[in-house]
């Protein structure tokens, strides 16, 4: 199994409107791939005295050759588009994990 994971930090003022495209949106476009199994997504909890929320965004995929083709042939219009609806109101980092 493989995690991989897309860790955002949102502007608190748009962050309901994200938490929205986020549901209807964004995480359907990337299970409508059918690459993986599963998404979820939680809060990070932490004390922080900007004016952002985290969020970690989970996605499970049985081979890494399902993470390498989304990457390669679905994730860039997808990720491009939340970059576009959310310029200069977010920053991201992806992580690929392996289960042990």
């Amino acid at each position: 199994m493989y995690l991989y994971n897309v860790t955002i930090g949102i502007d608190k003022a748009s962050e309901r409107e994200w938490l929205d495209y986020m549901r209807t949106t964004y995480i359907p476009d990337v299970m409508a791939t059918g690459l993986f199994t599963q998404a979820r997504m939680y809060r990070v909890l932490h004390d922080n005295e900007d004016d952002t929320t985290s969020y970690s965004v989970q996605y499970i995929a049985t081979s890494i050759d399902n993470v390498q083709k989304f990457l390669e042939e679905y994730g860039p219009s997808i990720i491009n588009a939340h970059r576009d609806r959310f310029r200069d109101k977010h920053v991201a980092f992806m992580t690929l994990l392996e289960e042990i």
